[in-house]
């Protein structure tokens, strides 16, 4: 293409340079919108090309036209080249365009995507109001519950407090109520104690009395000494007899369910006595076998029995620490002795008074007790826990055994020990006293049998056999009326027999299935009678 050197170029080459030179009002002035602001830039991009494509072909002309002169003989090579030339700018021009189209689209898309970024960046904003809206509720609902629980807090603690200060309250009367109710308790008491002793004292002279009219009308029984110590036989006199040695089962009872670990036979009527396990006394009719009565309200085991004098009452020591007296007659119960702070495993009654009563506990302590009043008269302290204890022939002192193995010797009066013997190597379990009261035979865990002296505490007699042996530290054994025999059971289930004056067994008793606990011999010269740990009482004849 040739390019020529008109005036109107020039003058339009010129406008199109102010042009240039001055930018689309686009770019300033008042503010448009996204699109209009985009359809202003593309049409000024198109324009600048133009302007371009038209100062390239001002800037050409001048060189076209001074080489022109001088190559005019080329100027048709030179005209095949302008039109490549031309061709190849066409083509330029082409691919300006497209590319400018490609840019259209690509705006449109940013525009789009702008557009979608700006929907999401609104959804969210809602999303946080709505999560912003739901947390705020939340938070004022949980305020108001925890509210509403800070005041049921309050009004329950408020509520505790005056159920405390109420309790107090209650708590001080109760306390002055307990306080004026021991007081009354005290009170009354001592007036029963009075009037217990005004009756005693009425009791005594009645008795005193009565002795004066039975010795005047010779109606009182005959006391016969032996060796200076006096032996009563009150009623039943006439039925003594000597004693014989048991060969024989007469009568077998299941008397008490758990043990039976204690029997005896009253003085004058000869009927049996047992306590066992079960908290209950039985009363059986020895010539028959037959349960005449069981007294009830011991809350323990009955580890020990003895009756007074004169067969009224029945004194039991007990595993709950107290020792229960009932009246034999009534079956009802008159005393309950408190005062031991461990088992009472020991009992027995004056030999010559109905009032007084001596007991043993695991205290390490004796007690004296007055049977017409109730309470303890006087107490004892021993460094070893006793085990069997009896009333000596005149009551005026105890003999008691112990898990030392000593036999002490204590005034009933006073309280003093007397004197001490090492009877056994183990424990003493049982200690009976003779009817003379010369001779208390002790029985100990070493499985021997020793007879002393009662004036000089000297031994006069050991009995042992090879099979014997004790079953607990409570096993009593028994001497018999006419002091001729001694009976002991054995944790073999036997019951054997000895002689006193010729140390030596007469007599094996085989009945019992379980180890014998007691022995007991009648007052009255027969029967003998055995208990055992399975509660079986058997009499021998």
């Amino acid at each position: 293409m040739l390019i020529s050197n008109n005036p109107l170029t020039s003058e339009k080459r010129s406008t199109t340079n102010s042009e240039n030179l001055n930018p689309p009002a686009v770019f300033s002035g008042k503010r448009r919108t996204p699109d209009g602001i985009a359809k202003a830039a593309i049409k000024h991009a198109l324009k600048a090309l133009r302007n371009r494509h038209l100062l390239e072909e001002g800037a050409h002309s001048p060189a076209f036209s001074a080489l022109a002169k001088p190559f005019a003989s080329q100027g048709s090579e030179w005209k095949e080249k302008a039109e490549s030339l031309e061709q190849e700018l066409q083509q330029c021009y082409k691919a300006q365009a497209r590319l400018s189209e490609q840019l259209v689209v690509e705006i449109a898309e940013c525009r789009s995507s702008k557009a979608s970024v700006e929907e999401k960046d609104a959804l969210i904003a809602e999303l946080q109001n709505d999560v912003a809206q739901a947390r705020s509720e939340e938070v004022s609902l949980l305020r108001e519950s925890l509210q509403e629980k800070i005041k049921s807090l309050d009004l329950m603690v408020s509520e505790n407090h005056e159920l405390k200060i109420q309790l107090e309250e209650m708590t001080l009367k109760a306390k002055d109520a307990e306080a004026e109710n021991k007081m009354l308790l005290d009170r009354w008491m001592l007036q029963k104690m009075q009037d217990a002793e005004r009756l005693n004292e009425a009791n005594a002279i009645y008795e005193d009395l009565m002795d004066r009219v039975k010795a005047s009308s010779i109606e009182q029984l005959a006391w016969e000494k032996v060796d200076g110590v006096v032996r009563q036989f009150e009623a039943g006199a006439e039925n003594y007899a000597q004693s014989t040695i048991p060969t024989s089962r007469k009568h077998k009872i299941s008397a008490h369910e758990g043990g039976c670990g204690s029997i005896l036979f009253e003085y004058n009527l000869g009927r049996l006595i047992s306590g066992g396990q079960d908290r209950t006394i039985k009363m059986w009719d020895t010539n028959t076998g037959m349960l005449s009565r069981t007294l009830y309200g011991c809350l323990g085991s009955i580890l020990d029995l003895t009756v007074t004098r004169d067969d009224s009452s029945i004194i039991a020591a007990s595993s709950s620490n107290n020792l229960y007296v009932w009246e034999a007659g009534s079956g009802r119960i008159r005393h309950t002795l408190t005062g031991h702070k461990d088992k009472v495993c020991a009992v027995d009654a004056s030999k010559v008074s109905n009032r007084h009563l001596v007991s043993a506990a695991y205290d390490r302590t004796i007690k004296v007790w007055d049977l017409h009043r109730g309470y303890c008269s006087k107490t004892m302290i021993s460094h070893s826990n006793c085990n069997a204890l009896c009333f000596s022939i005149d009551g005026q002192t105890v003999c008691s055994g112990h898990v030392d193995g000593n036999l002490r010797l204590w005034d009933s009066q006073s309280g003093k020990l007397l004197s001490e013997v090492a009877a056994h190597s183990n424990a003493i379990t049982s200690i009976c006293l003779s009817q003379n009261g010369n001779i208390v035979l002790t029985s100990g865990r070493d499985n021997l049998h020793n007879l002393f002296d009662m004036r000089s505490l000297e031994v006069c007699g050991t009995l042992r056999a090879n099979g014997n042996r004790l079953a607990s530290n409570w096993s009593r054994s028994c001497i018999s009326a006419d002091d001729n025999y001694v009976a002991a059971g054995s944790a073999d289930g036997l019951v054997y027999v000895w002689s006193t004056s010729k140390r030596e067994i007469v007599s094996t008793l085989k009945e019992h299935t379980s180890p014998v606990l007691s022995c007991s011999w009648s007052g009255l010269g027969k029967p003998v009678a055995s208990a055992d740990k399975g509660g079986s009482i058997c009499r021998w004849a």
